[in-house]
């Protein structure tokens, strides 16, 4: 069985690394079965640092397409035309895409169109907001998809909703936490943490990624100022890159408050992330799979948005969504400094076993 994952950006390799290993565990049981990993991005890409695949325990892609453009139709034209002329080169069985970019979109249509089998790895999210790009390419995949894995009952019931037939769904879990388990005790402290004097469960950690909110200046400095006060001196740790990070040390520069206890830091790997997550106070984020992690770690997490495809971190895990709202995250902020959160509990098969799953059913569809 010939196997094809494709990934587009550097956060699927954290879901792929481990149905990575399940198909080596099958391989090693005496299954005929391969894989090659692909990246729709180019080989110099920076974001694909070494330590990443070292973190993860993993080999870096076997195929790059070389596709590296800004605009969205563009990508999804060029992946199409790079991915179609590898699969005619390359037979394959079945083609697993992750999560819901363009260029996973574009390889799912040219799988489809190539009559090959094809499976989408963390099917059902939606956002229920068709004005978003991604809602556009969860739709498309979701649609196109002979194999849909879920990783919650919500998402299950979202595809069934929309017309997949139940011997096409998989309720397999989340498989993002796969990996956490199986790095769990590999994690870093890193050290910036000693730099910094931070103790365990003595600080906050922010991320930020969302275009929107970081496009939206007069009211993300809003945001930071009701999260710095409403910490009252716990510090907060910003690991952040790019336009994230120039765009909050400008505003911080213009709010007239004290700002001692917040910390712009370079962006950590892995396993120093995982750590500084792991033991946090309390976590503010933009990211699904940051929240995610908080729920598995049972820490305090507020999301800057005001939905989440993930809804069993609200339901069940640690997770609270407090939109872009400066007066819901100051209260949320003030709520985790002073250890008021709600109970939580781990969301079904959150047990690190969802690769196994994933590969098991795949053995049998062939079969």
């Amino acid at each position: 069985m010939k196997i094809c994952i494709v990934a587009g950006a550097r956060p699927n390799f954290i879901k792929v690394a481990p149905i990575l290993r399940a198909i080596d565990k099958a391989r090693q049981a005496g299954n005929d079965v391969e894989c090659t990993l692909v990246y729709a991005g180019a080989e110099s890409d920076s974001t694909l640092e070494q330590s990443l695949f070292d973190d993860l325990q993993m080999r870096r892609p076997d195929v790059f397409l070389g596709v590296d453009c800004v605009s969205l139709n563009e990508l999804t034209g060029r992946v199409m035309g790079e991915f179609e002329h590898f699969l005619e080169q390359h037979p394959t069985d079945v083609v697993i895409v992750v999560d819901d970019l363009a260029s996973t979109m574009a390889a799912a249509i040219v799988t489809k169109k190539q009559g090959i089998k094809l499976a989408h790895l963390v099917a059902g999210t939606r956002s229920f907001d068709i004005r978003m790009p991604k809602e556009i390419n969860r739709l498309v995949i979701d649609g196109l998809s002979d194999l849909l894995f879920t990783a919650g009952e919500g998402a299950s019931q979202a595809v069934t909703r929309e017309g997949a037939q139940l011997s096409q769904v998989f309720l397999v879990g989340n498989i993002l936490i796969d990996s956490l388990r199986a790095n769990y005790s590999r994690l870093r402290r890193p050290a910036v943490a000693d730099q910094l004097g931070l103790s365990d469960n003595g600080y906050l950690v922010f991320t930020l990624n969302r275009k929107v909110l970081i496009d939206n200046r007069d009211n993300l400095r809003l945001m930071l100022k009701a999260m710095v006060q409403a910490a009252e001196g716990c510090p907060i740790v910003a690991p952040l890159r790019g336009r994230a990070k120039e765009t909050v040390a400008q505003l911080l520069a213009t709010i007239n408050a004290p700002l001692d206890g917040f910390h712009l830091v370079p962006p950590m790997g892995y396993l120093e992330f995982g750590y500084l997550t792991a033991h946090a106070r309390g976590v503010i984020t933009d990211s699904g799979n940051v929240a995610e992690e908080a729920t598995f770690n049972g820490v305090p997490c507020a999301t800057l948005n005001d939905y989440t495809e993930h809804i069993e971190t609200v339901r069940k895990g640690t997770n609270v969504l407090v939109g872009e709202d400066p007066q819901r995250l100051a209260e949320s902020v003030a709520d985790m400094v002073a250890g008021r959160w709600k109970a939580s509990s781990l969301p079904d098969r959150w047990d690190g076993r969802a690769a196994e799953r994933i590969v098991q059913i795949l053995m049998t569809e062939k079969a």
